[in-house]
């Protein structure tokens, strides 16, 4: 009697093997389709109309910035864009931070 076991066995062949590779492709196709329509493909989508709305802003825009802060342009730069929050604040703030534009009116239909 031998304490190690030291033969193999030899496994049958019960299915054909070529198949599987097949399903696999498939498989790994589905989720690439999956995450372009269900992630990539709505990130661009918002990306690129967010950089449409940055580059549309102009002094007179009504804006609400990423932090909440809600005011009027008064004046483009390149990067930066000034907004009057009341008769006394103005800021400067990142073109990038703005997070949408309201309709005119609505900052005194606010106060």
């Amino acid at each position: 009697m031998n304490l190690f076991e030291t033969t193999a066995h030899a496994a049958s062949a019960t299915g054909p093997a070529g198949d599987a590779g097949w399903i696999n492709l498939v498989m790994l196709g589905g989720f690439v389709l999956i995450f372009y329509f269900l992630l990539i493909r709505p990130q661009n989508k918002r990306r690129k109309e967010h950089e449409q709305l940055v580059t549309a802003l102009s002094k007179g825009d009504e804006v609400v910035t990423a932090g909440g802060i809600v005011g009027q342009i008064t004046k483009v730069e390149d990067d930066f864009v000034k907004v009057q929050i009341n008769d006394q604040v103005e800021m400067r703030i990142q073109k990038s931070a703005v997070g949408a534009t309201l309709p005119k009116g609505t900052i005194k239909s606010l106060g």
